[in-house]
């Protein structure tokens, strides 16, 4: 729903208990036919880690790695532009 900035002032009470009883529903605030705002239900937040529990689990699904390390660090270039390069 699109309302003037005007109309809000006037029925921002009713708008609010009308987004907080229907999550999905938001209100674009429009200034001068553009929408500057808008008016909507907060949305949960995960619960802090969920994203590092995650990868953790994806990390554990993966094969293991075959064959020795391989140091990137000592040999970058190497690494980055193939064998033989000549970039510096």
């Amino acid at each position: 729903m699109k309302l003037s900035i005007s109309e809000v002032r006037k029925q921002l009470p009713a708008l609010v208990r009308q987004v907080q009883r229907d999550g999905g529903a938001s209100v674009q605030i429009m200034v001068h036919d553009e929408v500057v705002a808008e008016l909507r239900a907060v949305q949960p937040e995960p619960e802090p880690g969920a994203a590092a529990k995650k990868l953790q689990q994806v990390m554990r699904g993966l094969p293991k790695p075959r064959g020795p390390k391989t140091h990137v660090s000592s040999h970058v270039k190497a690494h980055l532009y193939g064998k033989g390069s000549t970039a510096t």
